[in-house]
């Protein structure tokens, strides 16, 4: 549910941008900045408050952290003007990267060693679901009721996770051994940085595409407005299976999960220049795109592995690490389309960086092979 909720929000606000850009008297490129003042709060406030709650207990933590979350989306949804609703969108995102950082911990906690993927992978998939559920729903509120009701439909999510989370989260107690020297120690470890890499450069490409589908699918494939949904759907569909088969393979053979999930969404976006010419090829090439986000569980899982006794703080890390992609591939996507490359030029791009994650990610694995040889 927290998963959902944080996912409705995050990718909703993108397709309510053109109502509240109205109402706010703002063009669309500054309305832009509210997307970004989100995705600001996550990296922010993921390793503040992670390093600031590690001593909390996880149960009191998640559920303050709902809180906010809620408070937030509330406050956007009565935002009475732009610099109002950048405020409120940023104390939204702060939550974001520690919820899930933490609710990973939780989840990992309540299974066995060898399972520990796939649970993390089930909190997961309420973001994912988010992408084919949530956000249509919010989209379709804002078309025909009024776009702060889309935000306000986030707040009660978020309510009504803070209840579930106290009903089915076990108590337990908070790590007294804990401190933000500690947390801060994950900093130190070269892997650390190494797995948020991967991260923040080679989920840059699936992000790339998924940013301009909308107008690719229309100015490039033919379809009409009415169909980019239920692409967008096929697309979190992807997302969802990804999730879980990257989860299963990452408890049997972690590292090279890792590196078939990057290799696999690298063919991926190499053919989605060819396949954006026909809906027949774009919407199976979306879904096989989308199957990619699954590399984000396997990244958590690693943290977890690389992180010591820093685990709070690396946690919480990867979600900076994804939203830094968030801001990464767009941005280098708008270059190549700013040039004149065209709008399937973004699979390019995408392919570029998925590239670039699996260098950083056989440079990890090679430091392992030299540490485990030692």
């Amino acid at each position: 549910m927290g998963g959902f909720a944080i996912g409705t929000t995050e990718f909703s606000a993108m397709s309510l941008l053109p109502y509240f850009s109205k109402a706010l008297g703002i063009d669309a490129p500054t309305a832009g900045h509210v997307i970004s003042a989100y995705a600001l709060g996550v990296v922010v406030g993921a390793p503040t408050i992670a390093v600031v709650g590690a001593r909390l207990p996880r149960r009191t933590l998640l559920m303050g952290l709902m809180l906010v979350f809620a408070l937030g989306n509330l406050a956007s949804a009565l935002a009475p003007s732009y610099r109002w609703m950048l405020a409120f969108r940023f104390l939204s995102g702060l939550p974001h990267g520690a919820y899930f950082g933490v609710a990973s911990l939780v989840a990992a906690s309540m299974v066995e060693q060898h399972r520990r993927t796939q649970a993390v992978a089930r909190m997961f998939t309420g973001l994912t679901v988010a992408t084919v559920v949530g956000v249509p729903v919010a989209y379709a509120i804002g078309e025909y009721i009024g776009w702060r009701w889309g935000f306000a439909l986030v707040a009660v999510l978020a309510i009504a996770t803070v209840a579930l989370v106290w009903r089915f989260v076990p108590s337990t107690p908070a790590d007294r051994t804990s401190s933000p020297l500690r947390e801060l120690g994950a900093l130190r470890r070269p892997q650390v940085w190494l797995t948020l890499g991967v991260g923040a450069i080679g989920f840059g490409g699936i992000f790339a595409v998924y940013t301009y589908l909308a107008t690719t699918l229309v100015a490039v494939t033919g379809v009409s407005a009415s169909v980019v949904p239920f692409v967008l759907a096929i697309f979190g569909a992807g997302m969802f299976g990804g999730t879980l088969v990257c989860a299963w393979a990452a408890d049997r053979a972690l590292m090279p999960a890792a590196g078939a999930t990057l290799a696999w969404t690298l063919v991926c976006l190499l053919l989605y220049h060819v396949a954006a010419q026909s809906i027949w090829t774009m919407a199976p090439i979306c879904f096989l795109i989308g199957t990619g986000i699954g590399l984000g569980t396997i990244m958590q899982t690693r943290l977890m592995d690389v992180a010591g006794d820093a685990q709070t703080l690396a946690a919480a890390l990867n979600h900076s690490a994804f939203n830094t992609a968030n801001a990464l591939g767009p941005l280098l996507a708008g270059f190549a389309l700013a040039a004149g490359f065209g709008w399937t030029s973004v699979g390019w791009v995408g392919a570029a960086l998925a590239v670039g994650g699996l260098v950083i990610w056989a440079i990890s694995w090679k430091m392992d092979s030299r540490i485990a040889a030692a």
